[in-house]
């Protein structure tokens, strides 16, 4: 286990946040060359880092904190009527997890993906190269969940396994397909595997208040947010708020 008091950490440049357009950004890297086993990325998941492809970052923007750290408590989730009908709507898929792995058919319904539903947003263009960097090269424990129809792949998502639940790490799916909320179905399901493991959470990166791509991760309640360095549950409406 790496001692994370001795870990080094690394910033970048300011860069324009990909998530509020009047904003400049800034990333804390750990240290690319560290060992970090399971224990070390819990721990600093329980700090608030995230991982991208072999890099263990978190938000480190002068001024600005609007990047909040989410989980969910899962023995205190309860499925709100709409989820509950996602989960009918997709009885029929079978849903297994495989080794993070690059194929045709994995790459195929990623680059879909991304040319329908973030062709304006920077991961647009996609490549192979790109979806092995981001991915598939990972220094953790981390599996794909295939979502198929028969033998139709409809969704993937990524997942790293923590010593204290399961980190979603990035979903992708059938644009042609939205009717099912596939999206949806995915965290719904990492939560079900987290209760199966007797866990006690699931974690789903940032929430900033007033991004509408993130918006979707204030709908599983309760909900768990990152202030002033303590997870704080939330049980109302007022994240809805703009």
């Amino acid at each position: 286990m790496t001692d994370l008091r001795e870990l080094q950490f690394y910033a970048t440049p300011e860069h324009p946040c990909s998530y509020l357009s009047d904003r400049q950004a800034k990333t804390l890297f750990a240290d690319p060359k560290a060992e970090l086993n399971r224990t070390d990325y819990s721990a600093l998941s329980d700090l608030g880092f995230r991982r991208s492809g072999p890099h263990v970052y978190r938000p480190h923007c002068g001024g600005c904190s609007a990047c909040i750290s989410a989980r969910i408590p899962v023995d205190c989730f309860k499925l709100s009527k709409s989820q509950k009908r996602v989960f009918r709507n997709n009885q029929d898929l079978t849903v297994r997890p495989t080794a993070p792995v690059y194929s045709d058919e994995l790459y195929d319904l990623y680059e879909r993906y991304i040319n329908h539903r973030h062709f304006d947003g920077d991961m647009y263009p996609p490549s192979p190269e790109q979806f092995r960097s981001f991915l598939v090269d990972s220094k953790q424990d981390t599996f794909f969940y295939q979502f198929k129809s028969a033998d139709r792949l409809l969704a993937v998502a990524v997942v790293d396994r923590l010593d204290q639940g399961l980190s979603a790490i990035y979903t992708f799916f059938d644009p042609d397909e939205s009717h099912r909320s596939l999206g949806k179905f995915s965290i719904l399901k990492q939560i079900e595997a987290v209760r199966d493991q007797n866990l006690p959470y699931l974690y789903l990166g940032y929430w900033i208040k007033g991004c509408q791509k993130m918006n979707y991760k204030i709908d599983y309640r309760p909900i768990q947010l990152l202030l002033d360095g303590h997870w704080t549950q939330i049980n109302t409406n007022e994240l809805s708020m703009p």
